[in-house]
């Protein structure tokens, strides 16, 4: 009678387990599609962060559950039997590493006729020869980097050649960087092209290209005549009157060093944790007097902030670098101390500032956060009502779809024999040798 007790338990835990495999399989296509639609987009760095603050999972186990949902997007047979609770979410977990919709099939008949440690240890060799065939590849590129510079018949400069992915990567980037910068030098210029000459005077794509390259190569061989202090070299400077900080639609000045505008609240967000001088100004315009540098949070009360907050306060977030914020705004007359200020990370600082959300201290020294439209956004969300019996509701909504899920649903077709990794790699990977 005990043994038979012990078998009715047995087969109600795999039975129990089959039905969990299958909800997950729900849940994860739930945050694929939450995922593509960037529901999570209201504050939250991304949707493993809001999945940390919304269900209160590890950050890590979310950033996996994310990923596991997307790789299951492209891989319909892995996903149909985790939904059909055939394989266990620890070997689609393993698989999605390595599978692809050429190799899924095949990788299904691993899950399905070993175990989840077989799995993990074939999903392993598999990386092994993908690496290898990553580092062979790596080579061969490597091996046929070239660059060619040579003048054409009409005398100008041809450049041709083929970089590695990450050479490639910096120079885009620095092309990017270096276009950015010679746009912002033509919106600073005074003359502005009549309409009329708007198509001829613009340079295409290509132009750009070249216009950034000269400029990154002119860099490069100046760049050490910057004679700019090296602590003042790389500022960024902003002229604001004082008005505009304390009300955003006051008439005023918030412009960068070369005249280029920032928004008022882009100016009170810099505000907030930088350096400021002050100057006054005559009736003629002229400055007559600069105040000394300060800086808006002293290194004292800095590393109180810091000590206190541990980390961004923006819920759901708690990066450990930030920005001071001052709650009630230092322009207003909100006062630098540790009471009227919090520690945000830079995106929820401008987040707060440009984009709408709210913060204040209540009377208990609590933080409070809102989103642009008011509804409180909670430290910790509130709990979902679960029903009383949710393994019943769980059972009759799988028995409604039709799911047929008993104790032998996930069991693996292995006999007991040893498993042969370098076999099975080289019968199951294409790139094996």
């Amino acid at each position: 009678m005990e043994t038979l007790s012990l078998d009715r338990l047995s087969d109600e835990i795999a039975e129990l387990s089959a039905h969990l495999e299958a909800a997950t399989a729900r849940l994860l296509d739930l945050i694929r599609a939450f995922d593509a639609r960037e529901g999570w987009n209201t504050g939250f760095r991304s949707c493993a962060a809001w999945l940390s603050w919304r269900v209160g999972l590890d950050l890590g186990a979310a950033r996996e559950r994310v990923r596991v949902a997307r790789a299951l997007g492209t891989l319909p047979l892995l996903a149909q039997a985790l939904a059909r609770g055939e394989l266990s979410y620890a070997k689609v977990r393993a698989l999605t590493r390595v599978a692809t919709p050429e190799t899924e099939e095949r990788l299904l008949a691993v899950g399905r006729a070993g175990t989840a440690d077989h799995v993990e240890r074939i999903v392993r060799g598999w990386r092994r020869v993908d690496r290898k065939a990553e580092a062979r590849d790596d080579t061969r590129r490597h091996a046929s980097r070239a660059l060619h510079v040579y003048q054409g018949e009409d005398g100008m400069v041809i450049v041709r050649g083929r970089l590695a992915p990450e050479v490639g990567a910096v120079l885009v980037q620095a092309l990017t960087a270096a276009r950015e910068a010679l746009y912002q030098q033509e919106r600073g210029m005074d003359a502005k092209p009549s309409s009329a000459d708007i198509s001829a005077e613009t340079p295409t794509m290509a132009q750009q290209q070249a216009d950034a390259l000269a400029l990154i190569a002119e860099t490069a061989l100046h760049h050490g005549i910057d004679p700019g202090a090296p602590s003042e070299r790389y500022q960024v400077v902003v002229h604001v009157d004082a008005p505009v900080l304390a009300d955003p639609d006051a008439p005023g000045q918030s412009v960068l060093e070369d005249g280029a505008h920032v928004s008022a609240e882009t100016a009170r967000r810099l505000a907030c944790d930088a350096s400021r001088v002050v100057m006054r100004h005559g009736l003629d315009g002229r400055v007559v007097e600069v105040a000394a540098r300060t800086r808006a949070i002293p290194p004292a009360l800095r590393r109180a902030l810091h000590h206190r907050d541990r980390g961004c306060r923006f819920p759901g977030c708690g990066l450990r670098f930030g920005q001071g914020h001052h709650i009630r705004d230092w322009a207003q007359g909100g006062p630098t101390t540790l009471s009227n200020l919090a520690l945000l990370c830079r995106g929820h600082h401008r987040a707060v500032h440009e984009d709408g959300y709210q913060l204040d201290r209540q009377p208990d020294g609590e933080l409070r956060f809102r989103r642009p439209d008011g509804r409180l956004l909670p430290e910790v969300p509130h709990l979902p009502e679960v029903p009383g019996d949710p393994v019943k509701v769980l059972r009759a909504r799988h028995d409604a779809e039709g799911l047929v899920l008993h104790a032998r649903t996930a069991s693996p077709g292995w006999l007991g024999e040893r498993l042969d990794v370098r076999w099975a790699i080289d019968v199951l990977h294409p790139l094996a040798r």
